[in-house]
Parts: structure tokens; sequence; C-alpha cells
């Protein structure tokens, strides 16, 4: 028992001695993989399905990274994604026009292994958590009013509705994994800088979502506002619900409108980073 202590001791020693701490900050870009279908674009003569994740767009990470020897070490990492653009509807008929986008505004997290193949070349393999944010969808709608719609009004054939609306769509607690291939270069004893390809493998299941702004207006012909205001959030018009909640399960017999059955939305991910990182420790065993 003594030795095995001893032998702990030693370990506890070295780790202490040969280890070594380094904080980085990094940006990048990255393109959606194992995209999935995220809505359809609609034409007068076809029907388009739009395809994507919701993982594409810019991001920025603060790392830290402690390495118990020359080889292995772990990785605690926080960033933010700022989500590209994604079709998940789009409507060109006669009488109606729809353009409806969503994006990503996510907080994430990670906890890697770090292994370095050589001083410079480097993988990291972790799993991967959204700890906060939302999709957030915005929507356009412009309804060409029928004849009778329109004497309802007392305006002209050819007037419209314009309808604008954000709404924030929040999951459930997920987990994913991420990986990264990367190369450091060191500057001196303290800096060195990076590039890296990385991959985010996570899907989010929908839990709830919330209209939070919401406006229609009533449009003549000429593009005079008629009637400003018609529906607002707090006079939503009929099929439009403030908030919803997602479940697993919906009985067919289901009439109330905030209860709808939840899905899968893609947020994997791959892309390239550049970053800077400042060592704590002056290393003689490589950075």
């Amino acid at each position: 028992m003594k030795h095995v202590f001893m032998v702990f001791i030693a370990l506890c020693i070295s780790t202490i001695t040969f280890g070594q701490f380094q904080v980085s900050v990094s940006s990048g870009y990255a393109i959606g993989s194992a995209g999935m279908k995220l809505g359809e674009k609609v034409s007068i003569s076809e029907t388009e399905n739009s395809y994507g994740s919701y993982g594409e767009g810019s991001n920025i990470q603060l790392r830290g990274t402690y390495f118990f020897n020359n080889t292995f070490g772990v990785d605690v990492a926080f960033g933010y994604l700022h989500g590209a653009d994604k079709t998940v509807s789009e409507v060109q008929i006669p009488t109606m026009d729809v353009n409806a986008i969503a994006r990503a505004r996510a907080d994430g997290a990670s906890v890697s292994l770090v292994y370095k193949f050589t001083n410079n070349v480097y993988g990291r393999f972790g799993a991967l958590i959204k700890i906060a944010g939302k999709t957030e969808a915005v929507v356009y709608q412009k309804s060409t009013f029928t004849q009778q719609q329109a004497d309802a009004f007392g305006i002209p054939l050819g007037s419209y509705s314009e309808t604008n609306y954000i709404e924030d769509y929040h999951g459930q607690f997920p987990l994913g994994f991420v990986a990264a291939f990367g190369y450091r270069y060191e500057i001196n004893e303290h800096f060195s800088v990076f590039a890296e390809a990385e991959y985010y493998g996570i899907s989010l299941k929908r839990k709830d979502s919330e209209i939070t702004a919401f406006n229609t207006d009533v449009v003549l012909p000429n593009g005079t506002v008629a009637v400003s205001g018609l529906y607002s959030l707090d006079n939503l018009p009929t099929g439009y619900v403030k908030n919803s909640t997602y479940v697993d399960n919906l009985p067919n017999t289901n009439t109330d409108a905030s209860i709808k059955l939840a899905q899968k939305v893609p947020y994997s991910s791959f892309g390239v980073n550049l970053g800077i990182s400042y060592n704590f420790k002056g290393s003689h065993q490589g950075s």
C-alpha cells in the first residue's frame, strides 16, 4: 500500500511539473452538414424542398486547455453561434407572397480530450451541449384580397394585407459531439496561433416557442397603408397563438392550437477556425 501511495504522489508531482495551461480565443465559419428538410419553396409551377442546418454561420470561442504531459490534455470551451439565414418557407403565387427565414442565435459549451500528434499537430474529441439561445424565425407574408374582402374594408380590388412577425423557438437540453484537427504555430514562449477544422454533430428537439413581434397592415394597390396594425401581438388573428408547447404525442381529438408535435432540427456543421493562444507556463515540452 505504501508503494502504491508513493507512486500516486509521484504521478501527481509529475502532472504538476509537466502540466501546462493555456487559454485561446478563435473565430471561424461553418457550413451545415447532415442537413435535413427545413421547409419548402412553392411557386405556381412546382414545390421544392429546402434543406440545411442551423449550425451554418459564424462563431467565436473561448477555450481553456490543460495538458497533463507532452501528449494528453483536457479542453473546456464556450462559444457563440451567429447562424446564417435559412429558408423555411418561400411562396410566390399570384395571391400570396411568403418569405420566412430562420437563424440560430446560440450559446454552447464543450468538454474534449486533446491529443498532440506532434508539437504542432493536435486533435480533440468530446461532448457538446447547447446551454442557451434560440432559433429565430422572421416571417413576411403578403396576401392579396378577394373582391369580397376588399368590399368588406371598402377599398379597391388589388389591395392586400402585409404581415410581419418574429417567433422564437427553444429546444430541449441536447447532447452532441465535437471533433477537431488542428495545426498550432508557436510565436514565442507564451503566444501561438492556430488553425483547425472542426465538426459539430448535434440536433435539437423543440420544447416551446413564442411569437415576440406581430403586425398586420392593410395596404392599397398604390402602396398606401389603409389600416395600420389591424392585428398585433395583443390581437393575433385566428390560427396564431403567442406561446406554443411541443410534445411527442398528440391526441387526434386535440383542439388546442398551442400544443403541437415536436420535431428535431439540425445544428450539425463543419467549419474552419483561426485563433491565438496564450500559454501561462513556458514549455520545455512543446506547445
